[in-house]
């Protein structure tokens, strides 16, 4: 492999990168507010609607449904029309279904709503921290991508605190409509931004390719990166799906489409989506004590993921995965432990700080690992040509097995009991600590054209080993 990056060792980082980094996360808390807003909306809208326990399980997962849908037609749209037009389109689709679940008087007008603003947040999901991976420079990468993670959480905290906020009222319309403003920012801010440099060469325009570049990386000479990139483009078909199928990608495919299916399978939307229905399960019966009991995980998941944030360039991906699923294990034991032997009757106190403390650990723990390095490690692991259909692919999985977990929790809960539920959940993650100690790579500090290169010459993915601390 050649020296670390082709970026030159005198440029530094520019304002502008900043900027954009900060702008396109914007994309994270729409995707943070939409899917954790819904989880005190639905105690208001399942008695305006009378909703059966499947309805209401219908009417949460809806939005994963249209999720599916966009990360579908997103890696096409990302690798055909650009990262930066498409997190536009993204916006605008986000602002419609806002604006149809706002009006809906009835169920069907609200599923349609919901699921255009699933559409979008499937695009945002992926596309953002493709763009924010090709722009950020390799040293600061992590931190970077992750910063769509914390972005992530901010947003489901804001979603908390407006559901906290029109609890009283019961207002749930305005619950949604107040998830417009980071939409309208994010359009606005988008337009003024520059496309990726990696994109603009795939597509054959050098000139941009090389504005940008000198732009975001504040020095002239941009030639090492620049070749680098262009060495990689010529390497490669232009990139279609049958691609995917190539011998280099498999590896890659294997450990993104593991990694999206266990995230998932751990459990993680059901506190998102039903953390005041499970405070409520421990005996908060009060709707705005359980949103305010969800509140306190959501600045948890925060400060969680900012720890992340910091360390995920510093200690790398690979020991924040293995350290994190770990944690989540052993909450989620304990969580169904609470609830197995607690009780809700006398012990009701007790299972309410059992539940209390165990999902503020659950959460962090997901905040520290299988959150944030998820999302950054399929921006980084799969080669140019096919980066936004790989994606895509993994974004697919990640919101189906997102649509499953959240259609059955309630059923799982009445069939299994509480306490077998969240058992499971722990079993899979012992199955996820296990695939990430075989599979997993380290990427941390690599330019993503010594990644591509890595898997190019057919290694295992555990022999990518990172680059050291400098």
């Amino acid at each position: 492999m050649k020296a670390r990056g082709g970026e030159p060792k005198s440029s530094g980082i520019t304002r502008l990168v900043y900027i954009a980094v900060a702008v396109a996360a914007i994309g994270g808390i729409l995707f943070g507010y939409d899917t954790g807003v819904i989880s005190g909306a639905i105690l208001f809208i399942t008695g305006e609607f009378s909703l059966s326990p499947t309805l209401e399980e219908v009417a949460t997962s809806s939005v994963l449904v249209g999720a599916i849908l966009g990360a579908i037609s997103g890696g096409l749209l990302a690798d055909r029309i650009g990262r930066r037009p498409s997190i536009i389109a993204a916006s605008v689709v986000f602002l419609a279904g806002t604006g149809t679940v706002v009006v809906a008087t009835g169920l069907s007008v609200f599923l349609i709503g919901r699921v255009l603003i699933g559409v979008a947040i499937g695009v945002a999901s992926f596309v953002v921290p493709l763009y924010i991976s090709e722009i950020a420079p390799s040293a600061l990468r992590g931190g970077m991508v992750s910063l769509n993670q914390l972005f992530i959480t901010l947003g489901i905290l804001v979603s908390y605190g407006a559901d906290y906020l029109f609890s009283a009222s019961g207002n749930w319309r305005a619950m949604f409509a107040f998830g417009a403003v980071p939409a309208t920012i994010l359009l606005i801010g988008m337009f003024l931004l520059p496309g990726s440099p990696r994109w603009l060469v795939a597509h054959h325009q050098q000139d941009r390719a090389t504005s940008v570049l000198r732009k975001i990386r504040g020095t002239s000479d941009v030639s090492g990166e620049l070749d680098d990139i262009r060495r990689s483009v010529r390497m490669q078909e232009t990139g279609n799906w049958s691609n995917l199928l190539a011998p280099s990608i498999r590896m890659p495919l294997i450990v993104g489409i593991g990694l999206a299916v266990l995230q998932q399978l751990t459990g993680i939307n059901t506190v998102i989506y039903y953390a005041p229905t499970i405070f409520q399960f421990a005996g908060l019966h009060s709707a705005t004590a359980s949103i305010a009991a969800t509140a306190g995980v959501g600045v948890v998941n925060v400060l969680a993921t900012v720890v992340a944030v910091i360390l995920v360039d510093r200690a790398g991906r690979r020991p924040l995965l293995l350290a994190g699923i770990a944690g989540m294990v052993v909450s989620l034991a304990v969580l169904g432990a609470g609830f197995a032997f607690g009780g809700a009757g006398s012990g009701g106190s007790l299972l309410g700080l059992i539940t209390a403390v165990s999902l503020t650990a659950y959460v962090a723990s997901f905040a520290i690992g299988l959150g944030p390095v998820f999302w950054l490690l399929i921006a980084e692991i799969y080669p140019l040509n096919v980066r936004g259909r790989a994606m895509s692919v993994a974004t697919i999985t990640n919101w189906a097995a997102n649509f499953l977990i959240t259609l059955t929790f309630l059923t799982l809960a009445g069939v299994m009991g509480r306490a077998g539920v969240f058992w499971l959940y722990a079993l899979v993650g012992i199955v996820a600590w296990l695939f990430v100690l075989r599979l997993v790579p380290e990427t941390k500090g690599l330019t993503l054209e010594e990644i591509e290169e890595h898997f190019r010459a057919g290694r295992h993915p555990r022999e990518l080993k990172g680059a050291p601390k400098p």
